[in-house]
């Protein structure tokens, strides 16, 4: 009687092993058979990002992005580590990066994916609507402390930026307080604000009438008071638009970026071709950024 209800169970557990295998390999099955893209880095980007993984998506189901933010320079260091197929940045890749990179055996390709205005950014409350380059120089380079200065109310101004891991920093920085010279080794006053991403900076201007603040045009809501910007004294004072970035006129305008190690095939190619096409660039135009082509 035991070696009969032995080999009952023996057979039950058997039955149970045989029918729990093909389920098992049905589902490891299925996941390898989804592609990943993996995409990390500027968080100017990520949102356009996030809107075209979604788009591609749905056209395309066999295919997973994966997109997340960090800044430009979390973006690059994934790359230059090989942890990610696309690193988005606002910024040009710097030599070091590459060199680094290229110790790690990975080739830094970029392109080109759509451009940018960098919008300075005020409280409505405040009256000040104009500001030479060289005066924003100033005021985030400590120069200049008080609206008053440039012909706005006795307040102190208080400065945000974004932290220095963060492409549109660095942009800002060699651009505007440094007015594109390679040789100026201005830097942010020591009390300027830094926070840690652009819906951070939108929050503040928000609430404090006496901060100033900038963000690519794509995040600036409509109830936040953009400044136009001269060139120089005595030149025209523009606001940033697609138009005034396409015609060259707004001062403070950039590319933005993808980078693949080396040139990009398969999905990754497939991926950034369609970035490129009039159906992914119209969704660059309807977030408020410059589309390409």
């Amino acid at each position: 009687m035991k070696r009969f209800v032995i080999l009952i169970f023996a057979l039950l557990v058997l039955s149970l092993l045989t029918s729990c295998g093909p389920d098992s390999s049905s589902v490891t099955a299925s996941d390898s058979s989804a592609t990943y893209i993996e995409n990390k880095g500027s968080d100017t980007i990520v949102n356009l990002a996030l809107a075209w993984a979604e788009k591609y998506q749905g056209e395309h189901p066999d295919i997973r992005i994966s997109v997340t933010g960090g800044g430009s320079g979390t973006g690059i260091a994934s790359l230059v580590n090989g942890t990610v197929d696309i690193a988005n940045a606002s910024r040009q890749i710097k030599q070091e990066e590459i060199d680094q990179a290229k110790s790690n055996g990975v080739e830094p390709v970029e392109h080109i994916i759509a451009r940018d205005a960098i919008a300075v950014i005020v409280n409505p409350e405040n009256p000040v609507s104009e500001l030479t380059l060289k005066q924003i120089s100033d005021i985030y380079s400590g120069k200049i402390t008080n609206w008053q200065e440039v012909g706005g109310e006795d307040r102190p101004i208080v400065r945000l930026s974004r932290e220095t891991n963060s492409g549109t920093h660095v942009y800002f920085l060699e651009t505007v307080l440094r007015l594109g010279s390679k040789e100026d080794k201005t830097l942010f006053s020591m009390d300027t604000l830094l926070l840690p991403s652009s819906e951070g900076i939108i929050a503040e201007v928000r609430q404090n009438p006496n901060a100033i603040g900038y963000d690519g045009l794509g995040y600036v809501p409509k109830d936040l008071k953009m400044i136009a910007i001269a060139k120089e004294a005595g030149g025209a004072y523009v606001l940033p638009s697609i138009a005034t970035v396409n015609e060259k006129s707004y001062a403070v305008a950039r590319d933005l970026y993808m980078y693949t190690n080396g040139e990009p095939s398969g999905i990754v190619k497939e991926y950034l071709d369609w970035i490129l096409s009039e159906e992914a660039q119209q969704i660059v135009a309807d977030l408020g950024f410059v589309p390409v082509n």
